[in-house]
């Protein structure tokens, strides 16, 4: 398929001069469409490493030029900057790009405009936490229905290369950073599954990151609403359509839960005097009040696109939960052990305590300036011991002896790579049989880890071991 069959105005790119800031996965997918379509492409990228080498030389065989080594000087005669969603507002090249007057967009308002005539709509995910399991969920909910679906955005296939391709719906993910560079996108339905404080170091503060999760309600999007959070629930503002979703017993217009069910009162004929099942809460997985509110939200951007309730329920069960989310990892001496090394920040951490009890918690990390109290608050009551690890846990130490003085406490300094081995032990010294041990960082992982998955990955295999040395062989049981 050639340009002129995927692009509704393939003409306005060719010759055009565009800069893409960044030669990530997003950067990369943008460059070559846009080349495809006859721009002249600049790739410049900050970082100078074999892997960046590697990924130039693929751009430069495609006839676009790479700068690498420097994220910071605009290419001369530059009319437009596509910028990779991590790039902040004040860096240099953005700047220097809106002192001239050029435009600035990422790859998702890229991917929008790009659209051909008939695109698939655009059901779309934003929120503090949840997103990708949502994604997912719904993309499975989509597929249930019979309808060719892909989830995109931050998970899978780049959304600039997806809008290309002919399917019924995309199931989309975005980020603050994503929407924050966004302008004119309008998704049929979409969501904002809670909203806490996050990545205020980047947006600058809670008012700047609010705005960006908010552009996600487009005039004439059918706005799905989390109505237990009203910070996010707000950010719809006068939405001409809205539904909203609840773990109550749901109003018209609300899908939320009946006893044992996942219930809808919004997409049913007489939402007044009807409803509809569709699934029992034993289809949620994991099991937790806050897994419990994704499905629901998923199910709402399913229903708002059509799918039967028969497709939401069928479409629950086949969901695969991603690993490092309130992940059960082993029952060990009638405890049990949970990995949910995602929760890097309190909203989420308060999400993965409130599923438990009692608890044993290890936590720690990177606290990027976050404060831990109103959590260390919420679960005290919860608690039957701590064990902290990481460059930050010094502070939720702090928070505990204030909120929590009576739960005991374990400081495990170690950075080296036995460090998990020591921090399992301790906890299982302070469990009993019927509590929970949860890993639940509430920090990012960056002080000691790659990353949050192999931070799961450690503890994984420190439970393992505590295990083979319960069951008295060596080897896992």
């Amino acid at each position: 398929m050639d340009a002129e069959e995927l692009s509704p105005n393939p003409g306005e790119w060719n010759g055009r001069r565009v800069c893409v800031a960044g030669a990530g996965v997003s950067g990369r997918a943008a460059a070559r469409v846009l080349a495809d379509r006859g721009a002249a492409v600049t790739v410049v990228e900050s970082r100078d490493g074999d892997e960046q080498r590697a990924h130039a030389a693929e751009l430069e065989a495609l006839g676009i030029e790479v700068r690498l080594g420097d994220g910071d000087t605009l290419p001369e005669g530059a009319e437009l900057v596509v910028i990779s969603p991590g790039w902040r507002p004040d860096a240099p090249l953005p700047a220097a790009a809106a002192a001239a007057g050029i435009e600035v967009f990422g790859e998702v308002e890229l991917a929008w405009r790009l659209r051909p005539e008939g695109a698939a709509p655009w059901l779309a995910i934003t929120g503090t936490d949840g997103k990708t399991t949502v994604v997912r969920m719904l993309a499975r909910m989509l597929e249930a229905a019979g309808h060719d679906a892909l989830a995109v955005g931050n998970v899978g296939t780049p959304i600039v290369e997806a809008v290309l391709e002919k399917r019924d719906v995309l199931a989309v993910e975005l980020s603050s950073y994503q929407l924050h560079w966004s302008s004119s996108l309008a998704p049929m339905a979409a969501t904002v599954l809670n909203l806490a404080p996050d990545h205020l170091d980047w947006h600058g503060s809670m008012g700047e990151y609010a705005a960006a999760k908010a552009k996600i309600f487009a005039p004439g999007t059918v706005a799905v609403c989390n109505d237990d959070d009203p910070g996010a629930a707000a950010l719809a503002g006068g939405a001409a359509e809205r539904v909203g979703f609840t773990l109550d017993v749901p109003r018209p217009g609300q899908l939320g839960v009946v006893e044992e069910l996942l219930v809808d009162r919004a997409f049913t004929g007489d939402p007044r005097r009807e409803a509809a099942e569709l699934a029992a809460l034993g289809d949620v997985r994991p099991f937790a009040p806050h897994n419990v509110a994704n499905a629901l939200a998923a199910a709402a951007l399913a229903r708002a696109f059509g799918v039967p309730p028969e497709a939401v329920r069928d479409g629950l069960r086949a969901f695969v939960p991603d690993p490092h989310r309130i992940q059960h990892v082993a029952d060990v001496g009638g405890v049990t052990y949970v990995n949910d090394s995602k929760a890097t920040q309190p909203h989420a951490a308060a999400a993965s305590l409130a599923a438990y009890e009692p608890i044993v918690w290890i936590a720690g990390g990177l606290l990027k300036g976050l404060d831990v109290d109103d959590l260390v608050r919420s679960c005290a009551a919860r608690l039957r011991g701590a064990v902290l690890l990481g460059r930050d846990r010094a502070r939720i130490a702090e928070a505990l002896a204030r909120h929590a003085p009576d739960v005991p406490v374990v400081d495990v300094p170690d950075t080296d790579t036995g460090a998990m081995d020591r921090v399992v032990n301790e906890a299982a010294a302070l469990a009993r049989p019927g509590d929970t041990v949860l890993l639940a960082p509430v920090g990012a992982s960056f002080d000691m880890f790659a990353n949050y998955p192999a931070r799961g990955e450690a503890f994984i295999a420190a439970v393992e071991r505590l295990a083979a040395e319960a069951n008295g062989n060596g080897e896992p049981g």
